[in-house]
């Protein structure tokens, strides 16, 4: 998913915010895109009140984006109190972390999830439940956990985040390479994929509602066609197990309507029966339900991003609704991660005028379909005892 973007930072008076922005370039640029009647100082930024022609908004903003872009400063477009005004700011200077992080944490990465599938190839779900670690570094199982989960696993992740990457590149929005973060198998009992994700840090603000949309829904889209046929194949390799015979206590994964309806459709399962699922399966599994996460609408997840494009300021309330709903399932750790750390409300774009139009607002309903058939309530849950 990307990385929040909020740089900015105010200024101590309004007498820095003149002293620190070339006030004579800025009215230069501004009057060729918007006339203005008026320029004010404030805390943080300058303010100029513009007439606008909404035949020629979006292209004449860009286009000002664009321009003051090279000098490191951003225009951002608001209407307030019956009149348009642009507040520029002045972009702080980011040091930039070298490609080697993104390189080193990617080999990371392939290096615990391939210890993952090795596990899960044997038949365990951490590391701790292998008498014999040894048979974890075999070569027939690291192979097996190569291709059979880490492979799979790691191309919905990878095309996931590059879909972000691409739709950035697209809308002239610096960006970072894919930060995946590894975590060995060694969760006790838990849900162990052999990483936590992967972000990518935008280094520029979203410029548009258009710009956020795509970006938005680009990972979660090019992820889902990936995790779908892994799925399938995934579940063509499984078997169905009779719960009776399952232990009571031993962890069960759950199963989303799209789950649900393609194990059924390929594994005819009858009633008191249960799938176990092979590794591909499984990376399968992880790959929808991390879809399914990241089109929540709230704050700066995949899903806020589209949420805040499509209903504005009144993405709070599918946010508090997508939180409600967790609280009561199976996610009650990541709501309350939602609430103190990512945050409910998501920042509004540079330019928060332009209409969406018809076919973005198609696809918002395609997303939620999405999120709706990809959604486990319960990932995991135990076998009650007879």
């Amino acid at each position: 998913m990307p990385d929040k973007w909020g740089p900015f930072e105010p200024l101590d008076n309004e007498d820095d915010v003149a002293t620190n922005l070339d006030l004579e370039f800025l009215k230069k640029e501004i009057g060729r895109h918007f006339p203005f009647y008026d320029v004010k100082a404030e805390l943080n930024a300058i303010v100029f009140f513009c007439r606008v022609n909404d035949e020629t908004l979006e292209t004449n903003f860009e286009s000002l984006r664009i321009s003051l872009k090279e000098r490191r400063y951003v225009p951002m477009l608001r209407y307030e109190q019956g009149e348009h005004k642009i507040y520029v700011i002045q972009k702080p200077r980011r040091k930039e972390k070298s490609v080697w992080m993104n390189i080193v944490l990617f080999v990371a990465t392939v290096v615990t999830t391939i210890l993952t599938g090795s596990v899960l190839s044997i038949g365990f779900e951490d590391i701790w439940e292998v008498g014999n670690i040894a048979q974890v570094f075999h070569v027939e199982n690291l192979f097996n956990g190569a291709v059979f989960f880490a492979f799979p696993l790691l191309a919905i992740l990878f095309i996931h985040e590059m879909g972000h990457y691409y739709i950035s590149k697209r809308h002239g929005i610096s960006t970072s390479l894919p930060f995946f973060i590894p975590i060995p198998p060694i969760i006790p009992g838990g849900l162990n994929i052999g990483t936590f994700g992967a972000i990518i840090s935008s280094r520029d603000p979203m410029p548009t509602k258009k710009a956020l949309f795509d970006i938005g829904i680009a990972g979660p889209l090019a992820g889902f066609f990936i995790a779908l046929p892994v799925t399938i194949v995934g579940i063509m390799s499984s078997q169905i197990v009779l719960i009776e015979k399952l232990n009571p206590g031993e962890l069960m994964l759950g199963s989303s309507l799209l789950f649900e309806f393609i194990s059924r459709s390929i594994l005819h399962v009858p009633y008191g029966y249960s799938v176990d699922l092979s590794p591909i399966a499984f990376a399968g599994w992880v790959g929808l339900l991390i879809t399914s996460i990241n089109l929540l609408p709230a704050g700066q997840l995949d899903g806020g991003h589209i949420a805040r494009a499509v209903l504005g300021d009144k993405q709070r309330y599918a946010s508090w609704i997508a939180v409600f709903i967790m609280i009561f399932t199976g996610w009650f750790f990541f709501a309350i991660l939602i609430l103190f750390v990512i945050g409910m409300v998501h920042p509004p774009p540079l330019n928060d005028l332009v209409d969406l139009g018809v076919k973005r607002k198609l696809l918002s309903i395609v997303a939620l379909i999405m999120l709706i058939i990809c959604f486990i309530p319960f990932p995991i849950y135990s076998v009650p005892s007879s």
